[in-house]
């Protein structure tokens, strides 16, 4: 089990926010690797970075949560690729996921608005949020507008 961390200039929030999630993966023992440049993204909001970031690590933790710890692995990449900002969250998953905003939790009126809420922070920046679930991989793709 390990906890990796790379990142180039990410910002304090983003910083702040990886840090976190990878200490709490670490203590569920799942491998949690990032490799992340910001440099130049400086375009997003604070509370949009953690929207994104922040709901997107925190179901890849609860899915990992619910697997064996062998199979426990969450990896986040994250930059700028010429006018685009491109974010991948990908975890292992066991069974099907709840991709269009509802929840697997008992309590549905306090839980389930994490994709929806990353879907509407994406488009706030003139992009996407997708996600899909094959061969016992759960992947979240977004893709933002970095054009000024």
């Amino acid at each position: 089990m390990t906890a990796f961390f790379h990142a180039i200039r990410v910002g304090k929030n983003l910083d702040i926010i990886i840090r976190d999630k990878a200490e709490k993966a670490r203590e569920k023992q799942i491998d949690f690797s990032a490799f992340i440049d910001f440099s130049g993204v400086n375009f997003i909001e604070p509370l949009d970075i953690s929207t994104l970031f922040g709901n997107g690590i925190d179901n890849a933790i609860e899915a990992c949560e619910k697997l064996p710890d062998e199979q426990r692995v969450i990896l986040v990449k994250a930059g700028q690729v010429q006018d685009f900002v491109s974010i991948l969250i990908e975890n292992n998953c066991a069974d099907e996921v709840y991709a269009d905003g509802n929840t697997s939790k008992a309590d549905k009126f306090l839980h389930g608005f994490g994709i929806s809420n990353m879907k509407k922070a994406a488009e706030k920046y003139g992009g996407t949020c997708t996600t899909t679930q094959a061969n016992g991989k759960f992947t979240l793709k977004i893709l933002l507008s970095a054009a000024k």
